[in-house]
């Protein structure tokens, strides 16, 4: 049975990688498309925010409309929607059918993010839950870490066209595994549409959505703005930027795994003392932002936490809703692109309004209010603070 299980959240992993690698991949490749369609940058960019603003809008949706049907299936029809569109994207050469294409895969991404967390929780104790969970990360991260530099890679050194055959090849290989290994996963009880809905009468749920789009917001408001601020602040050179966004990814992945196992240990207490502790490397970040040497390590560091608190914004979210785990799951991946959405914007009026220096200032009053909307939870929700323990 730890076999099946082990097998089971490897292929998840490789299936959420699939996703994410088509999602943000293209960001890597996006001077090349804008050149290849004759186009702007801003233009080529919609790539990016059109696929973001879909998952947005569809993460509550989805995952509601398909929580009763076989989970092996369901994984075959995300999977296979991506693997059609990655290989149409190779061959079209109209901007618009591209844009088309990507963004029409995009409204089924949350169903199998949503489908691979509550798989991967299902298949272990209640204990272990986080642990699965974090493994499944993994697969986020490493989209996100490895999908960018292999685009640019590959595109550099062939094409533009066979950098979208790699989008194709993943997708396809995650497809083929779910085929032969993944077996029927019927779902046998399932809550109903309106006791799935129900959970947003509950006020857990809306301090726990509050939490993570104000913790999301926090860490992504910031780090949209690393790579100018490392530029103009920390002045150093391109290539040194490129690492250190390197460094701060791979770092992701070390958090995914150190957050799973703080949250099976005592989750209230590694919950309540995040934003504290990404607080204070705000401000050292704040106050040694000029130097290289230590901002290696405080991005080492910040990339970590980063890391950790995409598994503390799903547990929080999913602990808020055991009973509807699918649409739980569909309101994380919601509220975190909201949170990004958001906290760029803020951390943006405070570049515009006193320097790209104080950016980290838009941060730490994201991390001041989600502690209010943490502390608000876990003393006016016992059940919550119970299931904490």
């Amino acid at each position: 049975m730890k076999k099946q299980n082990n097998l089971l959240i490897s292929i998840l992993i490789v299936g959420v990688f699939a996703i994410i690698n088509t999602e943000m991949g293209v960001i890597g490749i996006l001077p090349l498309i804008a050149d290849n369609f004759h186009i702007s940058i801003s233009k080529a960019g919609l790539l990016v925010s059109l696929f973001a603003l879909a998952v947005a809008i569809s993460g509550p949706i989805m995952p509601l409309l398909f929580s009763g049907i076989n989970r092996k299936k369901v994984m075959l029809l995300v999977l296979g929607t991506f693997l059609l569109a990655n290989i149409i994207s190779v061959f079209v050469s109209s901007f618009t059918v591209l844009l088309i294409v990507r963004v029409i895969p995009a409204f089924f991404h949350p169903i199998y993010c949503s489908l691979a967390f509550t798989a991967a929780s299902a298949s272990v104790s209640k204990e272990e839950a986080p642990k699965a969970v974090s493994k499944v990360m993994i697969g986020v991260s490493a989209g996100m870490v490895l999908g960018v530099p292999i685009s640019s890679f590959i595109a550099g050194a062939t094409s533009l066209r066979l950098a979208m055959v790699f989008f194709a090849v993943v997708s396809a290989i995650a497809f083929m595994a779910t085929v032969v290994f993944v077996p029927s996963m019927p779902v046998h009880e399932r809550a109903s549409y309106g006791t799935q809905l129900g959970v947003l009468k509950k006020s857990v749920i809306w301090l726990s959505i509050a939490a993570v789009i104000l913790l999301n917001g926090a860490v992504f408001g910031v780090y949209s703005y690393l790579a100018e601020y490392l530029e103009t602040v920390t002045v150093i050179p391109e290539k040194m930027i490129s690492l250190m966004l390197l460094i701060y990814s791979a770092a992701n992945i070390i958090g995914n795994i150190i957050g799973g196992k703080l949250l099976t240990k005592n989750a209230i207490r590694f919950v309540a003392s995040f934003p504290l502790v990404l607080g204070a490397i705000y401000l050292i970040f704040f106050i040694m932002g000029q130097f290289p040497l230590p901002m290696v390590l405080i991005i080492l560091t910040w990339g970590i936490l980063a890391g950790a608190g995409g598994i503390i914004n799903q547990f929080w979210i999913a602990s808020a809703a055991p009973e509807a785990p699918d649409f739980a799951n569909g309101l994380f991946l919601t509220s975190a692109n909201l949170g990004t959405t958001i906290g760029t914007s803020v951390c943006g009026f405070f570049i515009s309004g006193i320097g790209i220096q104080y950016v980290v200032f838009g941060g730490l009053l994201f991390l001041a209010l989600s502690i209010i909307t943490i502390l608000l939870r876990v003393y006016m929700h016992r059940p919550a603070k119970e299931l904490l323990k």
